[in-house]
């Protein structure tokens, strides 16, 4: 099997505000013109101070339709409501996938406690699309804590694997997707090799979230730069220079016209009318 080559190591991009709660840097689609499919945004909010306060920090509410958010915690929390009567806190190394499909009304915010106390905020926020055939399915929210993910230990207690969605050595996700997707928060002591191997054709990227590490033997990675990789080879080897945490991204493209308005990703204009029409008229269901 052939290296998969890194394509260019990324600065992330200058932050900037979502809500009053999210200071996000964002890689793609708007920080850099990536081939990500199926990940079609991809918000990493890097760490940061914030200061305590009595009325939570987020995003109120608002509408999705066509695609998947999935939020991952680092540091801080983040409590979550959706107009399908879903709800959820996530601390650090929880998840939360969020299928709005035909369409959901949803609100995140700090939570309550953290936003009292304050303190170290880190999260990566992921927009995955969905294939024309599953973008009117109905919504689903699968929230995960960090113990129920599974696992797959690295020899002599290098560190872990949590494989979030996908299959890792045999170790399958907690996490059902529409279409194939691997998706790992890779926890590395400094010093651990690792390889991982995906099919030449998915679209791969790494976010260092914590440390440094070498990858393929060569280039060095560091915090809060993203890894994009080529559509060659299968085998990716990564050395952690220091104690590192990366949340590895790969999947299969859907190779299927998009057409993107606000918070609605649909495949043709027709339907970013049909979504806005169903959205005025109240079809998203109904949130405080």
């Amino acid at each position: 099997m052939q290296t998969k080559q890194v394509s260019a190591i990324l600065n992330p991009p200058a932050p900037h505000m979502v809500g009053d709660g999210f200071r996000v840097h964002n890689f793609f689609p708007s920080g850099y013109k990536l081939n990500m499919s199926p990940f079609y945004m991809l918000d990493y909010n890097a760490k940061i101070e914030f200061s305590a306060r009595n009325e939570p920090r987020g995003v109120g509410v608002h509408p999705h339709r066509g695609f998947e958010t999935v939020t991952i915690a680092y540091h801080g929390a983040v409590a979550h409501h959706d107009s399908a009567g879903n709800s959820g806190i996530i601390y650090p190394g929880d998840v939360q996938w969020m299928t709005a499909a035909k369409g959901i009304l949803h609100k995140e915010y700090h939570e309550e406690n953290f936003s009292k106390k304050g303190g170290l905020f880190q999260m990566v926020q992921l927009w995955i699309n969905l294939p024309a055939k599953d973008k009117m399915s109905s919504p689903k929210y699968q929230g995960v804590k960090r113990n129920e993910l599974q696992k797959f230990e690295l020899p002599n207690h290098t560190g872990l694997i949590e494989v979030i969605a996908g299959n890792y050595k045999n170790v399958k996700g907690s996490v059902s997707t529409f279409t194939p997707i691997e998706m790992y928060n890779a926890r590395l002591n400094n010093g651990a090799k690792v390889n991982f191997s995906f099919p030449e054709s998915f679209n791969t990227g790494f976010v260092i979230i914590e440390g440094s590490v070498k990858v393929n033997g060569a280039e060095t990675a560091k915090t809060d730069q993203f890894i994009h990789f080529k559509n060659e080879g299968e085998i990716i080897e990564i050395e952690a220079l220091e104690d590192s945490v990366i949340l590895i991204l790969s999947g299969e493209p859907i190779n299927e016209p998009i057409v993107s308005y606000g918070p609605f990703l649909m495949n043709t204009q027709q339907e970013i009318k049909e979504a806005l029409a169903d959205y005025n008229e109240g079809k998203f269901g109904y949130l405080e």
